[in-house]
């Protein structure tokens, strides 16, 4: 009978409470010693060949009969209230079909702050109308032709300067979200202060960065009667399919989703947008599907961000390195629209030992494109300030950067007292550091110098349920795993492969997996917050467990064989009782079309301990003090994130996120105009990511330790982990070589200048 529990589960630095259905019993983890023959091997991506030619379907690439495309009006102003707009000019264009604005659409509430067409616009980008015409040439045309009177309202771009009494508000209830700062504390931090040899206090500045997917934002509507199908670039099928049926009023078996392939998203794809909701408005408005995918410029404008930080962070330790005492109280710029706030403190609050600690954290609207998750969301921030100031506690202490973090290196968990299921972060820094060649001091030398930095990492990635697959056993001895996560670059449906093939003894090369489709597919989470794999695998592996079973009992009666005596390998049954192994479908061929179905859900995370992933990386950088540039050499990297499941599909996540904090770290930065609102740099000739020439040598090795207790794999998450400490390990190197600390990133050419001059 299925036992209804409530569980916990880390999210994002957010723990969730929510209850989950157990059903049947749990399968135990392979031992660490297992010899498998699929999982933990390089396993060539098995939807690859359709990525590299070409043949991969992305939303962009939908095409329907009488499909009407969409383009999107914009508010040219940073607040503002709409007086009056006429789409008469717009409308009468020749292959216009519709003009939507606030007029004439449902008032829909979106995020409980806005409304789809809102008759206040609170950014430059928010949306104003939307033209569906024939072809998107007609559509963009007809944009300029749509008349609007705007109110111009007061605005505020600056977070402390919207935290003051007398700033231009967002909202009636100002413009704190919550109305209150979140706090965390534990222990006393006075006394923790008191005790302290040495206090150090200093404040962080961290930029706003725009996630540049290369794929960009865009859905395709369709309405057949009564029901709605959506093909969206999304990181959560499932999440889309809820907000539609609940912003539209449908019943959930009327809407489906579908996404079959995705080029990136970093968390900016993880909810419904606004141009989904206004694609399916228009489809049923013109009775023809509607395409709306955005444009660079729209990309870098509304689809979220990684916000802005200031931490104002001071720690105290004793003259040995330990610590006593760490507050931080810092303020995230969360733009004009924000229902959570991303956990700066959670580094603070999580990766050393320190009995007395505070947490403070304002989020703050402000007249400038909405945050939204971006790989770790909270935590690079987080690190960059707390690894930094370790750093400098180091120097003052006259201590080594990773003797003091050893120094105050911790078993349990130090925001509910829990262990960790298993910590690897110890092996992480020996074996990092032995890779790296730490310590290493080079010298300064004439105009370029040298310098070396390293920083710490934590994050979850324990994933969570529900999630739910099935595995079908086919009449030719062939399988399809089914299940509804979605893939969204990572990999996803070849590890789901492998670890099929792994449990039912078959080749790989007879596993297919349908994923991306929520009227096909079982119910799985979100790909977001490092937790896909953890949280779908393991119902993909006790699916093709319970269909690995039935094939047993029926094969043992047509072989007329002893059940336990059965064994599968490489899709061939073999028992002592059998003269020579026979072919799975030579059991099944006479069943006519008899099909085995296994069923499998995710299991509950463990209440008693906490599953964490940890990891440290290196960085040895060159500094030019007359140009001001900075030169990343190389970076070593070791990740604790459990069992490895596909060393190629980790592989490009590891360098995938250091490269991505090493642009953080270096010149990544959105520009907004302090008078205008307006962004300089919507663009990628504008806002610089790293490219080729940017990319140091990066080594990376992960502490080979499955974790039983995460979950039926061992595995834990790696999306998130490698970008978290880049940033921190890159500014202790440049400080390091500089002899001076900036304390503010990107550490662009300027700053480096002016630093060297004080």
């Amino acid at each position: 009978m299925p036992k209804v529990i409530k569980t916990k589960t880390e999210f994002e630095g957010r723990v969730l409470e929510e209850y989950v259905v157990v059903e049947g019993e749990g399968l135990t983890a392979w031992d660490a010693q297992a010899p498998l023959k699929f999982v933990g091997k390089k396993i060539p991506r098995i939807d690859g060949p359709e990525r590299a030619t070409g043949k991969a379907a992305y939303t962009f690439d939908v095409q329907l009969p009488g499909m009407l495309y969409g383009k999107i009006l914009r508010s040219p102003h940073p607040h503002a209230r709409i007086k009056n707009i006429n789409t008469q000019r717009a409308e009468t264009l020749p292959g216009v079909r519709a003009v939507l604005c606030y007029k004439n659409t449902p008032k829909i509430s979106f995020r409980r702050q806005t409304f789809i067409f809102d008759e206040i616009v609170r950014y430059v980008g928010d949306e104003v109308a939307c033209v569906i015409a024939d072809d998107e040439e007609i559509a963009q045309d007809a944009l300029e032709l749509i008349e609007v009177e705007y109110e111009i309202l007061p605005f505020v771009l600056d977070p402390e300067e919207a935290l003051q009494p007398n700033a231009p508000k967002l909202y009636p209830d100002g413009n704190l979200l919550g109305g209150q700062p979140e706090v965390y504390q534990r222990g006393n931090l006075e006394q923790g202060f008191a005790q302290a040899d040495v206090v150090i206090e200093r404040t962080f500045r961290t930029q706003c960065a725009l996630h540049n997917c290369m794929e960009p934002h865009g859905s395709v509507a369709l309405w057949e009667g009564d029901s709605l199908t959506v093909w969206d670039s999304t990181q959560h099928i499932f999440g889309v399919r809820e907000g539609l049926a609940r912003l539209l009023g449908l019943p959930l078996h009327k809407v489906r989703v579908i996404k079959k392939y995705m080029g990136g998203g970093f968390g900016s794809k993880n909810n419904l947008g606004k141009y989904t909701v206004i694609a399916a408005l228009a489809a049923r408005m013109t009775g023809r599907p509607v395409k709306i995918v955005l444009d660079r410029h729209e990309e870098n404008l509304a689809t979220g961000n990684r916000p802005a930080s200031i931490q104002r962070l001071k720690i105290g330790a004793k003259r040995d390195g330990a610590l006593t005492a760490l507050e931080l109280k810092a303020i995230i710029a969360a733009g004009a629209y924000c229902l959570w706030p991303p956990s700066v403190g959670g580094p603070a609050r999580e990766l050393y030992a320190c009995p007395n600690l505070k947490t403070e954290q304002y989020t703050v609207f402000t007249n400038t494109g909405p945050l939204s998750a971006f790989r770790a969301p909270g935590y690079v921030e987080g690190t960059f300030a707390l690894e930094s100031l370790m750093d400098e506690l180091a120097k003052e202490l006259g201590m080594d950067p990773l003797e003091l973090r050893l120094k105050n290196y911790t078993e349990i968990d130090q925001t509910t007292g829990r262990p960790y299921s298993t910590k690897g972060l110890r092996e992480a820094y020996e074996r990092g550091a032995k890779l790296f060649g730490w310590p290493r001091r080079p010298e300064p030398q004439g105009q370029l110098r040298r310098g070396v930095g390293m920083a710490s990492q934590i994050w979850s990635g324990n994933g969570m349920p529900p999630a739910y697959a099935l595995v079908k056993i086919n009449p030719d001895g062939t399988a399809t795993v089914i299940t509804g996560t979605q893939d969204i670059g990572t990999g996803t449906k070849t590890v789901l492969a492998q670890i099929a093939a792994e449990e039912l003894g078959f080749p790989i090369e007879k596993i297919s997996v349908e994923i991306g489709d929520t009227q096909m597919g079982l119910y799985a989470p979100l790909s977001a917050g490092s937790m896909t794999v953890a949280s779908v695998g393991p119902a993909v592996r006790m699916a093709a467990h319970e269909a690995r079973q039935q094939l047993l009992d029926v094969a043992a009666q047509v072989l007329e064989a002893p059940r336990e005596s059965l064994t599968i390998t490489d899709g061939l049954l073999s028992s002592p009782a059998l003269q020579k192994p026979v072919a799975v479908h030579e059991v099944l061929k006479n069943l006519e079309n008899f099909m085995i179905i296994g069923r499998g859900a995710r299991e509950p995370n463990p209440e008693d301990v906490t599953v964490n992933t940890f990891g440290a990386q290196f960085a040895e950088v060159t500094v030019d003090t007359e140009t001001g540039e900075v030169k990343v050499e190389r970076i070593v990297a070791v990740h604790d994130s459990g069992r490895v499941i596909n060393p190629l599909t980790l592989s490009s996540q590891i360098e995938g996120g250091i490269i991505q904090g090493l642009g953080y770290a270096l010149f990544e930065q959105r520009v907004v105009d302090r008078n205008t609102g307006v962004v300089v740099n919507d663009n990628l000739e504008n806002y610089k990511v790293p490219t080729a020439l940017d990319i140091p040598e990066i080594v990376f090795e992960m502490v080979e330790r499955p974790d039983p207790r995460a979950n039926n794999l061992g595995a834990k998450g790696v999306g998130e982990p490698p970008i978290i400490p880049t940033a921190a390990a890159i500014a202790n190197a440049v400080a390091d070589a500089l002899g001076v600390r900036i304390y503010e990133l990107p550490l662009t050419r300027e700053k480096i200048l002016k630093a060297l001059q004080h």
